[in-house]
């Protein structure tokens, strides 16, 4: 054999040569994640793309102040090609996140077809928005209307604070103020028709958009804390919330100075 007949460097030498070979195309060759980062954050109660992200009829509105900020991540996209450099890099970074690609996008093998997938998901969570937040005032859906719209912004993760967004124009903080105090409130949480907040996943990457653009308290789903704490701005509030009326609550109390309000 070859190797028999090498010096001890000379055989280390050449086995190496694959060892490194296999290096190099691992390092280039793509893998089957995804690299998400902070994305923009959207204030409902505000316009997006010269219109208002709420709109409602059948009902008298209010004026409000301060914001609340729907928060997202932005990911490589399915047809992206992720090298190991990118992974090792990525993981060394707080304002970067490696996840499975198929943990980002679980449906579809095409950009079109993901998009479609994201904006009819959407779609479903503006509904069950609306409804959780007519329902927590006890509106008629038959008389009020609700129109929602965010552009492009795809996923169900904006639901909470489209309720919250509708119950602020109806209603505000029940006594003539508004639900945010004035402040900028961020946050994230699917929701149900009944008004239960669900988990969304990102939440580290949200919490650092959300400081980004302002924001010094975020609304959680209460099953995510421990992930909202991870990489949490110094500074920012974490209110962990499981169902509208206790998003709130939350937010009334921190307004008021009265009753509790929960931290993670």
């Amino acid at each position: 054999m070859l190797l028999s007949r090498l010096s001890r460097p000379k055989a280390l030498a050449v086995c190496a040569v694959p060892v490194v070979a296999l290096l190099g195309v691992a390092v280039f060759a793509p893998l089957p994640f995804a690299v998400a980062e902070p994305g923009p954050t959207t204030n409902v109660l505000g316009d997006s793309k010269g219109k208002p992200v709420i709109e409602i009829s059948g009902a008298p509105t209010r004026d409000t102040s301060g914001k609340l900020r729907m928060v997202t991540i932005v990911a490589t996209g399915p047809d992206s090609d992720v090298s190991l450099g990118d992974v090792v890099d990525s993981w060394f970074r707080t304002d970067r996140a490696v996840m499975p690609r198929d943990a980002v996008y679980p449906t579809g093998n095409t950009s079109k077809e993901i998009e479609q997938h994201n904006l009819g998901e959407m779609k479903k969570s503006q509904d069950s928005a609306t409804a959780a937040a007519l329902g927590y005032l006890g509106k008629n859906p038959a008389e009020v209307k609700v129109n929602l719209q965010l552009g492009d912004v795809g996923g169900p993760s904006a639901g909470l604070f489209f309720s919250l967004g509708i119950v602020d124009k109806l209603d505000g903080n029940g006594s003539g103020g508004d639900l945010t105090g004035g402040r900028s409130i961020a946050g994230t949480g699917t929701i149900t028709p009944d008004g239960t907040v669900g988990a969304v996943g990102g939440v580290s990457l949200k919490t650092q958009a959300a400081w980004r653009d302002g924001a010094k308290v975020f609304l959680v789903p209460k099953a995510e804390c421990s992930d909202a704490t991870a990489e949490s701005p110094k500074g920012l509030r974490l209110i962990p919330v499981t169902t509208l009326k206790g998003a709130v609550t939350a937010l009334n109390s921190l307004n008021t100075g009265k009753g509790t309000v929960p931290s993670c």
